[in-house]
């Protein structure tokens, strides 16, 4: 069901049974599979391809151009794998045209207000806690993936206590 007070650019391409919130907005060349749903208030501003099974929570905004000053409105997009989860008031930025595309993998859940920025590259299966805000480029392999996330300093991608913080309170 799309609600009535939703905005549908004629360019978009929504399968018959996805759900589109009050006041979403879809943009054009965006494409979103079935069973997908866009919550209140989410926009997916353009040139974004949405898997099938996508939750988009509440405010998200997925699409937008890149935060880099050297991008000059090339045609870069964001692709969302199936049954990935993104919650409440996150952000995903497209690629700039060092890689044409930032792309989240199927299965991954994003919480609330992460920030996915240009270029970056989600395997699948990756879960993103709540707040945390990733720079461009960014790579985070999926569990299958033989843990070889990478990011460039001072960001570290791990699982668990870091030796600098093991046994440290708060």
């Amino acid at each position: 069901m799309i609600h009535r007070t939703a905005l549908i650019d004629p360019t978009a391409q929504l399968a018959g049974d996805v759900s589109v919130g009050p006041y979403a907005i879809v943009g054009p060349h965006v494409t979103v599979g079935k069973n997908s749903s866009l919550a209140a208030h989410a926009v997916i501003e353009r040139n974004t391809r949405v898997g099938e099974g996508v939750k988009i929570g509440y405010g998200t905004v997925i699409g937008n151009d890149p935060q880099d000053l050297k991008y000059k409105g090339d045609e870069t997009w964001v692709e969302i794998g199936d049954g990935t989860i993104i919650r409440e008031y996150c952000t995903i930025n497209r690629g700039t045209t060092a890689t044409g595309k930032t792309t989240v993998g199927e299965r991954c859940f994003l919480m609330t207000y992460v920030h996915v920025a240009h270029d970056c590259v989600l395997g699948n299966d990756v879960i993103i806690a709540n707040g945390v805000q990733m720079a461009g480029h960014v790579c985070v392999d999926g569990p299958g993936d033989h843990q070889r996330s990478h990011a460039d300093p001072p960001v570290r991608a791990h699982r668990g206590p870091t030796p600098s913080s093991a046994g440290r309170r708060g």
